[in-house]
């Protein structure tokens, strides 16, 4: 399991001309899925996500937490985080788990962010999405549960 985590200012996904989710200042957060993960990279990474620690404290370091901040996140599923494009010129996405696999998965992605009390938006699995934000910092984290 991937996930790109963006600290945002502010963020959307739009579905169909219509605002699917939309929040201000926190996590931008998307979320590929490969055939072997399992409910525990889900809660490897909505751990890492919560607790990771790119917010600025009072002098100005990246010493605070989304908890602490009381951020917001929008959650989109992201299958692409699993393209391989290192032979030819288009990307593979073999690795891309099958949204049998998927869906489940990322449901349970959204349950637990939602545990943590914070507000949490989400965009729609396997939907046609136009995502808007404004990376604050920018600040940009790559995550991975293997």
């Amino acid at each position: 399991m991937k996930v790109v985590v963006q600290r945002v200012s502010s963020a959307s996904v739009e579905i169909e001309g219509n605002i699917a989710g939309s929040i201000g200042r926190g996590f931008l957060i998307l979320l590929g899925i490969t055939h072997t993960d399992t409910e525990k990279d889900v809660s490897f990474l909505v751990d890492k996500c919560l607790n990771l620690r790119v917010f600025e404290d009072k002098d100005k370091k990246m010493n605070l937490s989304l908890l602490d901040v009381k951020g917001e996140m929008l959650l989109v599923s992201q299958f692409t985080l699993y393209g391989d494009a290192s032979k030819g010129r288009r990307p593979s996405f073999t690795q891309a788990a099958h949204p049998v696999i998927a869906v489940p998965l990322y449901n349970k992605f959204i349950c637990e962010l939602r545990k943590s009390g914070l507000k949490v938006e989400n965009g729609v699995f396997g939907a046609d999405m136009n995502v808007s934000l404004c990376n604050d910092g920018p600040v940009t984290i790559l995550l991975e549960s293997k």
